[in-house]
């Protein structure tokens, strides 16, 4: 049994389905919330999806955050996007809810790409290689 089976092993009791609007519903305490969102898009979608995501960053990189690490990944599939994010406090992710570029990759993704609708995972920190919010 390799590393990772063991890490997802350990996560599987956690997840459950979400509705379209990502990392909502999230309740805070004075430790730092890690969630992590998987869908599958339609084939067709993908590019579209990468191009919201990518202004997504761009707005999120200018507006230099401190509280906030939000990161995508693409499976080897081409059509299933995993979103990580790390917040600090609840303000942090209300900052990311009320990103208009964010706002409307969720709505776009709703209307036009959704193959497998999202899970929503709460993750649990156990290392980091480097420090995870902007100092």
């Amino acid at each position: 049994m390799s590393l990772e089976d063991d890490s997802n092993r350990l996560c599987l009791d956690k997840i459950r389905p979400i509705s379209i609007k990502l990392f909502n519903n999230i309740k805070f305490n004075s430790q730092m919330k890690i969630i992590r969102v998987q869908y599958m898009v339609k084939e067709d979608y993908s590019e579209q999806n990468q191009k919201n995501i990518k202004q997504v960053m761009f707005d999120l990189q200018n507006l230099n955050h401190s509280g906030l690490n939000y990161n995508v990944c693409l499976s080897a599939d081409g059509k299933t996007f995993t979103h990580t994010a790390f917040f600090k406090t609840e303000a942090d992710n209300k900052i990311l809810l009320e990103l208009p570029s964010f706002i409307y990759f969720q709505e776009q993704l709703k209307l036009k790409g959704l193959e497998i609708p999202p899970k929503q995972e709460f993750l649990t920190l156990v290392g980091s290689s480097g420090p995870i919010f902007i100092s």
